[in-house]
């Protein structure tokens, strides 16, 4: 059969759907006159031709229904058609089921359009397949807003990506340069520590001594907190428990005392750096406090609490000492140190004596 005789056999077939119709029938007037692109072709002829389409398809493909006639729908394919979206059109109609696809397909100027194509068969009362309807729907503009919002999302991404490149570059050489300011600091304060126990070694004055060993104590406690910094991972975040627990043991432990019970209730609290070196002065004088009203004499009880209190948290002292009498220039210079503190950090304190037991309390707020 040549080309002519296989198109006349699709228009036969076409006006035979036609004629088994009124012209009153309203599947007929809908089919023809909506405006969504719709074809009938015949899988009982060869090649399944196209045998009717509508006026909209044709608008939208730029064919005839002359030039549609005894074609097979691959007309509308091209270079750029995805293969694996015609293969399941394939399957579907030689399996005889529905399927929805969405295919790149050509009009007869070339130009493209994407194509939402819906294909199902037609059966007769026998439930043989007699036609299938295919329709379609151009969304050519919604794939090219998908295009466009898939492109402005790729530059986004890249975007983005390069700042935080650069951010985390920041954030490095910051790292690197607190690391280094830390690093010289807590050497600085070990050269003053050093210079400090020179000149306690080489004073015969037992006063001078004592006040050196007491500005000793606090360049101590600084440069434990600029170790603590220097090794934390967390750039910029202080464990107050963790610094007091070194602290208490280093000034208990220089004592040599055996008659001194040591007890500590620690948990993490962690604060901003610049929170640092007031806070390990307010420790450093309380328990300063605890040894020069007798704990270097006579021995004792200290306890040191650090705690969680709903939003603030709780830098607790307690100590059970025999008294004796304290010098009073250096429990003047240690008040006035624990009192500037105090009011940099905004804390409060509380100072219970009973007999020979004082419980000092010093609450602030904490960032989470």
């Amino acid at each position: 059969m040549n080309q002519e005789d296989h198109r006349k056999d699709a228009r036969d077939a076409g006006d035979r759907l036609v004629a088994s119709h009124v012209s009153e029938d309203p599947f007929a007037a809908a089919f023809k006159a909506t405006r969504m692109p719709m074809l009938i072709t015949d899988p009982r002829q060869a090649d399944n031709p196209i045998i009717f389409s509508n006026r909209a398809f044709s608008d939208l493909s730029g064919y005839s229904q002359a030039e549609l006639v005894g074609q097979n729908c691959r007309l509308l394919q091209g270079p750029e058609t995805d293969g694996e979206a015609v293969s399941k059109i394939r399957d579907a109609v030689r399996n005889e089921r529905d399927v929805a696809v969405d295919i790149l397909n050509y009009r007869k100027d070339g130009s493209t359009f994407w194509n939402a194509l819906f294909v199902s068969p037609v059966r007769d009362r026998h439930g043989t397949v007699i036609y299938f309807f295919a329709s379609q729907l151009d969304f050519t503009n919604i794939k090219s807003k998908e295009a466009e919002l898939a492109k402005a999302r790729h530059i986004a991404e890249d975007e983005v990506a390069r700042r935080t490149a650069q951010l985390s570059e920041a954030l490095s050489v910051k790292t690197d340069l607190v690391h280094e300011v830390d690093h010289r600091v807590k050497n600085n304060l070990l050269m003053i520590a050093s210079i400090i126990k020179l000149q306690m070694r080489m004073t015969t004055d037992s006063t001078v001594e004592m006040t050196l060993k007491s500005v000793l104590d606090r360049v101590e406690a600084l440069s434990t907190v600029q170790r603590k910094l220097l090794n934390d991972e967390r750039l910029g975040h202080f464990d107050v428990a963790d610094f007091c627990r070194d602290l208490v043991t280093d000034i208990v432990g220089s004592l040599k005392r055996p008659d001194i019970v040591l007890t500590t209730d620690l948990h993490p609290v962690i604060v901003s750096a610049s929170k640092a070196s007031p806070l390990a002065l307010i420790v450093n004088e309380l328990l300063g406090d605890a040894v020069r009203r007798g704990l270097s004499d006579g021995g004792g009880k200290i306890h040191l609490e650090i705690r969680r209190l709903n939003g603030h948290f709780l830098i607790r002292v307690e100590d059970t000492v025999t008294p004796v009498e304290a010098d009073k220039e250096q429990s003047a210079v240690s008040q006035a140190m624990l009192e500037a503190s105090l009011r940099q950090l905004r804390a409060k304190i509380d100072r219970q004596v009973e007999g020979h037991r004082t419980d000092v309390r010093v609450t602030l707020l904490v960032e989470d």
